[in-house]
């Protein structure tokens, strides 16, 4: 019971700081702590958010961008606008929507995506964690593509199965790959975020698909082939004699 008061009391804590701050939601300071571990956002940046409803996370971004940059949001579920953000309502992985998201670039690269994106949670955690890291790996297919050299991109995750492959899928293209967890994230969830810092476009071809390496490196641990070599036989020196007839 204590430890369950102790949460709450957190959660309550940062809930009135951001009220306090102007911030729609508790999640902008989780933005915050990345950012001044990171320093992944610079002024006059292009910045991807994705998953930005209720728009915490553009609020953050469009204080650190400034006057010269743009902040360009996406998520499933409509907001209240964000003064001085462009926020789609749509689902990044389809491709009406990314061509939106296209049009609204208007050929500016990308300097830095950051994703809280989530699927709608069924409650059955196998299911929600597998939906989860194949949105993200859909989430790198478009967007890495469109990623400046040295940009970065910050994702949140579900601890569980499937994260160390994602990592190695993504850990070609960027110099630096590794999990943070803000210390506003609730010490009951799962979540922690990936940090991928210094992107190097060289290493992506045309035809780059995160989602498919990832698949391919999940299979062996899904399937068990990993453990395919069987059992080993095992020799005996008994033998079966038949008795002899009188």
């Amino acid at each position: 019971m204590a430890d369950h008061w102790i949460e709450n009391h957190k959660r309550d804590s940062w809930r009135r700081q951001a009220k306090a701050s102007g911030y729609r939601a508790r999640s902008a300071f989780k933005l915050i702590q990345i950012q001044e571990r990171f320093k992944l956002i610079r002024e006059g940046d292009v910045v991807l958010d994705v998953g930005s409803h209720p728009g915490g996370w553009a609020q953050v971004a469009v204080e650190l961008i400034g006057d010269g940059g743009l902040v360009l949001g996406v998520d499933l579920e409509p907001c209240q606008p964000v003064e001085g953000a462009t926020i789609l309502v749509g689902d990044i992985t389809e491709d009406l929507t990314q061509e939106r998201i296209l049009e609204e670039l208007n050929h500016r690269p990308i300097n830095t995506i950051i994703s809280d994106i989530s699927p709608d949670i069924t409650g059955k955690w196998d299911v929600d964690q597998t939906v989860a890291m194949t949105l993200v790996a859909d989430v790198f297919d478009f967007s890495m593509k469109l990623l400046c050299k040295g940009g970065s991109f910050t994702s949140k995750l579900f601890q569980g199965v499937g994260v160390e492959e994602l990592i190695k899928a993504v850990k070609p293209h960027f110099s630096e790959v590794k999990r943070f967890s803000p210390d506003a994230s609730r010490n009951s969830s799962s979540e922690v975020y990936l940090i991928c810092r210094n992107f190097m476009p060289w290493t992506v071809t045309k035809h780059i698909n995160i989602r498919k390496k990832y698949e391919e490196l999940l299979e062996p641990k899904l399937s068990g082939n990993e453990i395919d070599d069987g059992p080993k036989e095992v020799y005996s020196s008994f033998q079966v004699r038949r008795k002899k007839a009188d």
